[in-house]
């Protein structure tokens, strides 16, 4: 059977979300053996601005590479959410970061405070993404831990890669934890 499952990860440049989204293609491509087509779409100052990454995976050939109902979205600001909310389909799964994004339209979402669990995990708030990709893990089914710290690998050595595997199994465990990685039985957080 043909299936088709858009996500999106949202925020702003310098949060490293087109490389969260290399990540997570790769790790489907290569991991889970499934196509996979990853895009980015940036401001032109890149820091500081709107940035977004789209990411389609699909059991066959993926003919149409634009996302445009989303399975899943992740927002890591408000501004991400606003721009970002009228493409995610009327089930699909919302998450945000709690601790940045405080006007949630009236939806089940899953709030995380991942910036904060980057902190206390990584050590620092650059890695709220790789926070963010295992807990769409735990949450989606779409992708398995292991992938994505195979394909993390690709990109991290040493300190920065122990650092950046231990905020994936937080986020993971957090999504776990908190949701019991059944996306069907999300609740407003």
């Amino acid at each position: 059977m043909f299936s088709r499952y858009e996500i999106r990860l949202s925020g702003t440049g310098g949060q490293g979300l087109i490389l969260a989204g290399m990540i997570l293609a790769e790790a489907i491509a290569f991991g889970e053996k499934k196509q996979v087509v990853q895009s980015q779409n940036y401001g032109p100052e890149a820091r500081g601005t709107n940035s977004r990454s789209d990411i389609i995976i699909s059991d066959q050939e993926i003919d149409y590479p634009k996302a445009l109902h989303l399975d899943a979205l992740l927002a890591l600001n408000q501004a991400a959410l606003e721009e970002n909310f009228p493409a995610l389909k009327e089930r699909g799964l919302l998450l945000i970061d709690s601790d940045l994004v405080k006007e949630v339209p009236p939806v089940p979402y899953v709030g995380l405070p991942l910036t904060r669990l980057a902190k206390e995990s990584a050590g620092h708030p650059q890695s709220a993404n790789m926070v963010a990709l295992g807990a769409l893990a735990a949450l989606t089914g779409q992708v398995s831990l292991r992938s994505l710290g195979a394909a993390a690998a690709r990109y991290f050595k040493d300190e920065g890669l122990e650092k950046n595997i231990k905020a994936l199994k937080s986020g993971a465990r957090y999504g776990r934890k908190r949701f019991s990685g059944d996306s069907s039985a999300i609740a407003v957080v």
